[in-house]
């Protein structure tokens, strides 16, 4: 007999009491596994220069936390990335693009850990030739080549790589982002290789609203896209720890469901039932608390163009934790899948007054992020163990 017609079968007496007792179990603490967290301690004793700025890396933010990179150490005073074909998301980022610049950020913050030590990188971007367009043709051929070099000079936003963390709550609507906060957040992306934008006015604030909402929306009702994001999801301390990666759910409800054989992974939840309102209310409280928007363009959409984006991005990231301010990526609506078309055309048209990309010499938006100020302090998002990245 199936778990659910015996629950049924079995009278609200029964059903009561064995939630009740697995719910005290999971309404012990939300706080993610120790361990699945220890990256954000730091590197430790870890004294080899390359491994010491690696532990750095690695908390860099990218997509559906796949953390999709490898560091190959066998070359002496060099560090080799390479992607990890096995951590891409070939339904929502059918091309890569999104990949391309989670490397870009972890790039950037192992020049700035290796800066830190005195050392200054000496970095060559696709040493082989980029990969192909396709990503069903990427290969093996490396991202980077870095080569460690005495001369590194300090950045001032080494600071706050173990503090940067992405908000992924509702922000604090009685607060506004200031035009001086804003124009500070944007002022280190470097034209002309990426353009930074950006608004907290009021006025322009409902439509883009409108538009996370709406591309979420999409997302969410193409079955093999949402799948994407429901085979990566981590429910509960044990899964958590067990893959350190993924979308991590620790709240009670989702763990009470999750032991109870209700938290459903095998489809894409329907729209009007519980699994899928679950998932659109945090996207309503996300887009409807955005104060603020802020967005990375590069004048073409080559790969050394999405890694520049990236690089750009994880310093933007850097420079809101020092400001106190949040920035999460909004992404739906600039991820390359058709039924995406008409908010990726109408990002473009918004934000960039002109049309969406047709080939890659065009301007391309890469990132879209939601400003605000949190209204309580932000988790930090899990991490797989340095060694679990390295080829040496």
């Amino acid at each position: 007999m199936k778990r659910r017609n015996f629950m049924r079968l079995a009278g609200g007496g029964v059903v009561a009491a064995a939630t009740a007792g697995i719910a005290v179990g999971c309404a012990a603490g939300s706080g993610l596994p120790a361990q699945a967290v220890e990256a954000w301690d730091g590197p430790g004793q870890e004294a080899e220069p390359r491994r010491r700025a690696l532990a750095y890396a690695l908390t860099a933010p990218n997509p559906h936390n796949l953390q999709p990179w490898i560091a190959d150490l066998r070359e002496p005073g060099v560090i080799t990335l390479l992607c990890d074909r096995e951590r891409l998301l070939p339904e929502t980022d059918p091309f890569g693009r999104q990949i391309l610049i989670g490397h870009g950020a972890f790039l950037e913050l192992l020049v700035i850990a290796l800066a830190q030590q005195g050392l200054r990188a000496d970095v060559a971007l696709w040493p082989q030739g980029e990969l192909p367009p396709q990503l069903q043709d990427w290969d093996r051929r490396p991202v980077a080549r870095v080569r460690l070099l005495p001369g590194g000079v300090a950045d001032p936003l080494f600071g706050q790589i173990l503090r940067r963390h992405t908000p992924k709550v509702d922000f604090d609507t009685t607060r506004t982002v200031a035009a001086a906060t804003l124009q500070a957040l944007l002022a280190g992306v470097p034209a002309p290789r990426v353009q930074g934008g950006g608004t907290g006015d009021a006025q322009a604030l409902p439509a883009l609203r409108t538009l996370c909402r709406a591309s979420a929306q999409v997302e969410l009702l193409t079955p093999r896209t949402v799948m994407e994001s429901v085979r990566l999801t981590r429910v509960g301390p044990r899964e958590i720890l067990q893959h350190r990666d993924g979308i991590a759910v620790n709240g009670a409800m989702p763990r009470i469901a999750n032991a109870l054989g209700l938290f459903d992974r095998s489809a894409p939840p329907a729209q009007g039932s519980a699994g899928y309102e679950h998932m659109m209310q945090r996207f309503d409280g996300h887009c409807a608390s955005a104060m603020g928007f802020a967005w990375l363009a590069t004048p073409g959409n080559s790969h050394s163009q999405q890694i520049e984006a990236g690089r750009a991005y994880v310093r933007m990231q850097l420079k809101a934790s020092e400001l106190g301010l949040g920035v999460h990526p909004m992404s739906q609506a600039l991820q390359e899948f058709p039924e995406m078309a008409a908010h990726y055309e109408e990002a473009h048209r918004r934000l960039l007054g002109r049309p969406a990309p047709r080939g890659p010499g065009d301007a391309t938006l890469q990132m879209f992020c939601r400003l605000g100020y949190p209204a309580a302090p932000v988790e930090a998002a899990p991490r797989r163990p340095l060694q679990a990245l390295l080829l040496s």
